[in-house]
């Protein structure tokens, strides 16, 4: 029996291929179709318990990862990021940003949309160390940058990372007083922390949240209970205060950037990564980035690197073009100037 079945999958594996394969004939073509259909209608729609045909809404529909929004495209998902809602795909531009050269887009991402920015970290790099263009420096928003992607970039390539590291959103931390995790210090030999008030740890255990690794150090009840600063250290009237770290070298990277980018010197190197916006505002205005032109996950990401040439040519001819048309002052820059105003 079990043989039968795995014979069974094989051709079952073996049917899907051909039918989703761009140059199926057209009774499979046809099949692909009612494939479709059928995931439609378990998008969108369920039996409920009284026997009844009900529509999906809210948390009753699957997760956007596995929902297409449109039977003509099925790599079109939906997504919400910040206060902006769309359907279809996100794209990643990597920019150089040397001072005396043209800023050209180096490296182009295009995925579906529920996939979060700090899944292509890696990938990127990974592409411009295999065309010999990885950046002695990258400069990244914070969803791009964790710990662990700082930690793998300078491991594997050389490549410093920077950008803000997430901030502690502890109770503590948020409020600015109280004991917060930087309060505590970690005695990675003896596998320990202590408290602002000298108290050691209890216990040291691994904890696995959300698959990254951490570090719990948990105090004793006969420390915590009859500390002076308890109502400053947990909100518990009775558990102990527990800590919970990354990793030693993870831990030591989220602590130094968190100090470094409060600095005005972080700030300043920092700065350049605003040039990105405007290459992605130029892409979207003038050569047309936000539509997508064709279907499917992978003729999308060619209009994408298209439209990264066009950006590119674009940049490159005002580059060698000397005259005053092609190096014209930005409206802003000039209504400054009229004004009155100096801008560096």
């Amino acid at each position: 029996m079990r043989e039968r079945a795995e014979e069974f999958g094989r051709d079952g594996q073996r049917l899907l291929t051909a039918v989703w394969a761009a140059d199926a004939p057209p009774r499979l073509r046809m099949l692909r179709q009612v494939e479709i259909l059928r995931q439609v209608w378990i998008h969108q729609y369920y039996w409920d318990p009284d026997g009844q045909l009900r529509w999906r809404e809210g948390t009753a529909l699957p997760p956007a990862s596995l929902r297409f929004d449109s039977p003509y495209d099925t790599d079109a998902h939906y997504c919400v990021k910040l206060d902006v809602e769309w359907s279809g795909y996100p794209v990643h531009f990597t920019e150089s940003c040397d001072q005396d050269l043209p800023h050209l887009v180096v490296h182009v991402a295009t995925t579906i949309a529920p996939v979060q920015d700090g899944q292509l970290t890696e990938k990127i790099h990974d592409d411009l160390a295999t065309r010999r263009l990885a950046p002695a420096e990258h400069i990244v928003d914070t969803a791009y940058l964790t710990p662990a992607h700082a930690e793998r970039a300078q491991r594997v390539q050389g490549i410093t990372l920077l950008g803000p590291i997430l901030a502690d959103h502890s109770r503590q931390a948020k409020a600015g007083s109280g004991f917060d995790k930087a309060a505590f210090t970690t005695d990675w030999v003896n596998e320990q922390a202590i408290c602002p008030r000298g108290a050691t740890s209890a216990s040291w255990t691994k904890l696995n949240i959300s698959g990254h690794t951490y570090l719990q150090a948990r105090f004793a009840e006969t420390d915590c209970q009859p500390c002076p600063d308890r109502a400053r250290c947990t909100s518990s009237a009775t558990r102990p205060r527990s800590v919970a770290v990354l990793p030693r070298a993870l831990h030591e990277i989220q602590m130094r950037n968190r100090l470094d980018q409060q600095t005005e010197q972080w700030q300043r190197r920092y700065a350049i990564r605003a040039g990105i916006e405007a290459t992605l505002s130029q892409n979207v205005r003038a050569h047309g980035l936000r539509r997508a032109r064709y279907r499917g996950l992978a003729r999308t990401h060619v209009q994408h690197v298209l439209t990264a040439m066009a950006c590119n040519l674009s940049r490159l001819a005002d580059w060698y073009d000397t005259t005053s048309s092609a190096r014209r002052a930005p409206h802003f820059r000039t209504l400054c100037h009229t004004a009155g105003f100096t801008i560096t």
